[in-house]
């Protein structure tokens, strides 16, 4: 099947105990009032220009890691605790590698905290992504969107965010579309089904501990 229309039919990924929650073709994310099986048929005509790539290193770097992730993914933020760290202090701050974030929207609860992770703009992106995959248990726990919703919001305001520029965030119908219509060409081009996935230089990984990505990154180093 389509990617692009595999991701817009319903996803059952029982994952940790059910924490994901599936999107129907039919859903509106957040309230925001769009529609998911629309816009799968239309991203080709979205604008997606203001949607900004959220990397970090240098630009420059020798080597270009891209991360596909969910937010509501278990896998991705025990990626995130573990190999990430070392990634980011061995190779990423070294200027070795230039690293790319792409999110992945299995769910609602996964386009509402990447919207949440964005609320404040670039330079806290890392930051509030950090805060969301550590305490995902936390604001997953309730397993029914209302809860989840709320608990995102307590989340953002914990880490700083304004009550108004959080709900603001969460209520842009516009930047939703967008960030689904990007996600949605991302996926497709680079084939994308499981998350974590990585391309690293053109090549794509799926999900692997910090010994074997170094030891890639160490291969193309030397190229």
């Amino acid at each position: 099947m389509n990617n692009k229309y595999l991701y817009s039919a319903v996803f059952a990924v029982a994952i940790a105990a059910g924490t994901y929650f599936a999107i129907g073709r039919n859903s509106t994310p957040g309230g925001t009032g769009f529609d998911l099986a629309a816009q799968a048929q239309s991203a080709e005509e979205v604008d997606t220009s203001s949607i900004e790539e959220m990397s970090l290193g240098d630009e420059n770097a020798p080597v270009t890691v891209i991360e596909y992730a969910s937010f509501t993914c278990p896998h991705c933020a025990n990626f995130h605790a573990t190999a990430f760290k070392k990634l980011k202090e061995n190779y990423i701050d070294t200027g070795k590698v230039h690293f790319i974030y792409r999110e992945i929207y299995f769910d609602k609860p996964g386009l509402w905290a990447g919207m949440v992770a964005r609320c404040a703009g670039p330079m806290r992106y890392f930051g509030i992504s950090d805060a969301i995959y550590t305490e995902q248990s936390e604001w997953l726990a309730s397993r029914e969107l209302a809860g989840i919703h709320g608990d995102l919001r307590k989340l953002a305001l914990k880490s700083g965010l304004d009550g108004d520029q959080v709900d603001a965030c969460l209520a842009d119908a516009d930047k939703a579309q967008a960030m689904y219509a990007l996600f949605l060409k991302n996926a497709e081009a680079d084939d994308i089904s499981s998350t974590p996935s990585f391309i690293i230089d053109g090549e794509k990984y799926t999900n692997m501990a910090y010994e074997k990505f170094a030891e890639i990154l160490d291969e193309k180093l030397a190229e």
